[in-house]
């Protein structure tokens, strides 16, 4: 239009209406010809915004509505008003001015002197012009602008926009073919039809009084349902062309297809939505900072852990918000380095830091920050997680490590000393053999067996058990040995040494909440006799070489920490060449498999039986193994002790 307007030798405003917010209008011009310009001595700056009254005026003509201007659709006098305030009699014809993509419509104002005398304010004459030649003029002008107009709707259905026109009543009578490529109709078979017949449902009754409107609308978003069915979203924009006494004539328009677009800002809002779901449910604080070092992001996490509102964090420098005072300068330095130099030590990886909180106190977290450009200028995103428990954990777990390797060192010497306390040989005399095996739960055990010759002919043999396993049980069991080796010189009876082991440890068991079981026997080598009494303790079985049969040695007898004065029963057996004797503590004969089973007295006594006429130590062998197999399982709950004795000759 600007190169039409300087080719035209006649004038040429194009203007527009304008609302104001009170309810009302005013028409401003937009832009002139340089024949306009010259004609009422302005320039182009100064022109353009300036109200159309003050540079034009008609006779019974409003200047304030457009509706009004745009009825006149013959030629008609008017005056132009000069920059000097000179008035210059015109006649003047009105055109519409179709707007261009996303531009508002307007109108345009032509205008050729009138013949006649100038009036000025110095009542100065200027020649006539001839009239026919003008209105010649003025018809050329306006064969142009239809030429224009013309080949701004070619412009437009080539970017793709749907030109349309519709009678007062809202029916189609001119469609650009366009409308093909938006709506997959031909021209033809939008012709015709009102224009709510190719809406949707949702928009027929909400859009059903513009056709009786005389109100322009614009960027009106319509639902259109295709051709094919699926649904088109454009932007509208129409307006009314009106009569010289007002009367609607026909609506023209354009309408602009949106679909891709407005799915696209769906998914975009909805991506967003997501994003924002995703910050706000995560269990870490995030935190998004600016290359100025101040908060742009803060989610509901971050709120808790700080104490600091969404609201009252963002925009705050995060130094000063998180970052304990020590800390601060080093922080402002490396981003001051990372923004000059594009590098930091920190970034894109986890670190531990010391966080603070609103109220002062300061608290470990474990952080990872990512920086991000964008144009010209850095984000940082923070993902924060606070690791006050996983601090407190691993100071427990090293104290419990540390604890852990003073108990092993104390479970090492005590294993030592229980060790050492135990017979460190088999007795292989001419007469007898005895050896014995301890099998603790856990590293130490509450089962205790010793041998030792009281005399030449004496032999002392003993098994016992405390109640319960570990360490407490093996200190009653260091006691017992010990009290019992206090009386090896002397000529006690195994009755008379369960009576002095009862009284020397009942106050110490009944204080500890233990009781202890003993088995005590002597064997007498010249008598070929053994004596025996029992505190409470499984009776060992005897096996008789020559009938081959499993007897009980047995007596009664408390258990020792029960009672103060306890009597123990003593009772004597005379031994035969291949006789064997198996003590034993309750962790053999009570251990379980998977299914539940113990492994019971019957079974000890069959592999005793089949083994008898072996030694000792391939009798205690014979009976571990068979064990493992039944439980199937290297853990024990309880101690597993195992003593023969055998009389060779």
């Amino acid at each position: 239009m600007i190169d039409l307007f300087d080719k035209l030798a006649f004038n040429v405003i194009r203007f527009e209406q304008t609302s104001f917010e009170k309810g009302g209008k005013q028409l401003l011009i937009v832009q002139a010809n340089q024949a306009m310009l010259s004609l009422l001595g302005y320039r182009a700056a100064e022109l353009s915004g300036m109200p159309l009254a003050q540079v034009f005026s008609a006779p019974d003509l409003p200047l304030t509505d457009i509706e009004q201007i745009s009825a006149r659709a013959s030629a008609f006098k008017a005056e132009l008003i000069t920059q000097e305030h000179n008035k210059i009699q015109v006649l003047a014809m009105l055109s519409y001015w179709p707007a261009a993509a996303g531009a508002q419509p307007g109108y345009i104002l032509l205008a050729q002197e009138w013949p006649g005398q100038i009036v000025s304010k110095q009542n100065s004459v200027r020649p006539y012009r001839d009239a026919g030649h003008s209105i010649l003029q003025c018809r050329e002008v306006e064969s142009a602008l239809a030429e224009s107009e013309e080949r701004f709707r070619q412009m437009a259905e080539m970017t793709g926009e749907w030109l349309w026109e519709q009678d007062y009543q809202g029916y189609y009578i001119y469609s650009s073919i366009a409308v093909k490529q938006i709506l997959g109709f031909k021209q033809d078979e939008v012709i015709g039809k009102h224009y709510t017949e190719l809406l949707t449902p949702q928009d027929k009754v909400s859009q059903q009084h513009y056709a009786a409107s005389r109100q322009p609308f614009y960027a009106l978003t319509n639902h259109y349902r295709h051709k094919d069915g699926h649904l088109v979203l454009t932007e509208s924009t129409g307006l009314p062309i009106l009569s010289a006494d007002g009367k609607l004539l026909k609506w023209r328009g354009a309408d602009r297809d949106i679909t891709a677009r407005q799915h696209f800002q769906e998914a975009l809002i909805e991506s967003e939505k997501r994003i924002r779901l995703i910050i706000e449910s995560s269990i870490s604080a995030i935190v998004l900072m600016d290359s100025y070092g101040l908060i742009t992001d803060w989610n509901q996490q971050a709120e808790k852990m700080f104490g600091w509102s969404r609201n009252e964090a963002i925009g705050k420098r995060l130094d000063e918000l998180i970052i304990p005072v020590r800390f601060r300068q080093s922080h402002r330095q490396g981003l001051q380095r990372f923004l000059h130099g594009g590098s930091s030590p920190i970034l894109n990886r986890q670190i531990e830091q010391t966080a603070l909180r609103r109220d002062g106190s300061e608290f470990p977290v474990e952080l990872s920050i990512s920086p991000l450009k964008l144009d010209n200028a850095y984000i940082f995103s923070g993902f924060v997680h606070d690791i006050t428990l996983r601090k407190k954990a691993e100071q427990e777990i090293r104290q419990a490590q540390v604890n852990l390797a003073i108990t092993q060192n104390e479970i090492k010497i005590a294993q030592q000393i229980q060790a050492s306390l135990l017979p460190s040989a088999p007795i292989h005399t001419e007469h007898v053999q005895v050896t014995g095996y301890c099998l603790p739960a856990d590293q130490v055990g509450g089962d205790y067996f010793d041998y030792f010759f009281r005399s030449d002919n004496c032999l002392d043999m003993i098994i016992a058990d405390v109640s319960g396993h570990s360490i407490g049980p093996s200190l009653f069991m260091v006691e017992t040995r010990s009290a019992i080796r206090a009386q090896a010189r002397s000529a006690a009876t195994p009755a008379e040494m369960l009576m002095l082991l009862n009284r020397f440890l009942y106050q110490d068991l009944t204080n500890a909440g233990f009781f202890l079981s003993l088995f005590y026997l002597q064997y007498d080598s010249e008598m070929q006799q053994i004596r025996y009494a029992n505190a409470g303790h499984p009776p060992p079985l005897v096996t008789n070489a020559l009938k081959s049969d499993c007897a009980h040695l047995d007596a009664d007898g408390l258990l020792l920490g029960v009672q103060e004065q306890v009597v123990f029963e003593e009772k004597s057996i005379h031994l035969s060449v291949g006789d064997l004797i198996l003590f034993y503590t309750d962790g053999l004969t009570e251990a379980e498999n998977a299914h539940g089973e113990f492994f019971g007295l019957e079974r000890v006594r069959d592999i005793v039986r089949q083994s008898a006429d072996q030694a000792p130590q391939a009798i205690i062998d014979a009976l571990m193994q068979q064990l493992k197999q039944f439980r199937q399982n290297e853990k024990l709950v309880d101690d597993v002790t195992l003593m023969v004795f055998k009389r060779v000759s």
